[in-house]
């Protein structure tokens, strides 16, 4: 948390350093992003910069911490894409650009997709785009656990989409064999398969059943989703459905949690 909110004490002493936690971490992206995370370590990130490999250690600890700092630094957001994002006329294309911008991001960086993040470590820029993924949600008859649901779904259904995408693409590049090939191989099995009558609802399937993008499943899924919500807040709106009031905040000072006590 100390190096992701720029406040560790490491390296500040001794002679001025030629490299910079930032410097690090955007390299160890670009290997990351380039080569898989599998590729990442200290020795080439220091052959990257063209320093000594424990000269790193003065700035970063290990590869646990490293990574908790890559993690925050794809999150970074430029300001064109705040200015995109609050530019579109309503909640619905708000949060149609957000699904878009998780979708983008976990093809931008694939190795995301194979890191446990069942515990983030929160870092500026991850709350910065949460900041901006929740301003999609201002006026709507939501509850605050409803807005975090839906942002974790849209992203949860990305991911999921994302990394069949990726995993398919990498196995073409690692066997060498395109997805045409490798399902004409199956092809003779599962004629027989489908030629039995065990299976007539899947004999049944048009041609174009599987034929869809990734992408534009997800785009499906995304629609269906904004639709459910909006039937949501229509039925909230002609029924007079109000917010409850009250909640616990989720972050207070010990002071803070003092008084409320």
């Amino acid at each position: 948390m100390a190096l992701l909110w720029g406040i560790d004490e490491r390296g500040k002493r001794g002679p001025k350093p030629g490299i910079s936690v930032d410097r690090i971490v955007f390299t160890a992206i670009r290997i990351a992003d380039a080569e898989g995370l599998e590729a990442v370590s200290m020795r080439k990130i220091a052959g990257s910069l063209g320093v000594g490999t424990m000269s790193l250690y003065r700035h970063v600890p290990g590869k646990a911490e490293l990574l908790d700092l890559m993690l925050d630094g794809v999150g970074s957001i430029e300001p064109e894409e705040v200015e995109r994002f609050q530019s579109r006329p309503g909640w619905r294309e708000r949060l149609r650009e957000l699904a878009h911008s998780f979708w983008e991001h976990y093809l931008e960086h694939p190795w995301l997709l194979h890191v446990d993040q069942g515990r983030p470590v929160l870092g500026p820029n991850g709350l910065d785009s949460f900041e901006l993924a929740l301003s999609g949600f201002d006026g709507l008859l939501l509850t605050d656990q409803e807005k975090v649901g839906f942002i974790t779904s849209l992203d949860s259904t990305a991911a999921g989409l994302a990394r069949v995408h990726v995993n398919a693409k990498q196995a073409e590049e690692r066997t060498g064999i395109s997805d045409q090939e490798f399902w004409e191989a199956q092809s003779p099995a599962l004629e027989s398969a489908m030629e039995s009558g065990r299976y007539p609802r899947i004999a049944g399937l048009s041609e174009d059943s599987f034929s869809a993008l990734d992408e534009e499943t997800y785009k499906f899924a995304t629609e269906r989703m904004l639709d459910g919500l909006e039937a949501l807040l229509e039925h909230r709106r002609e029924t007079g459905w109000t917010l409850p009031q009250g909640g616990a905040k989720v972050f207070h000072s010990e002071e803070c949690q003092r008084e409320d006590a």
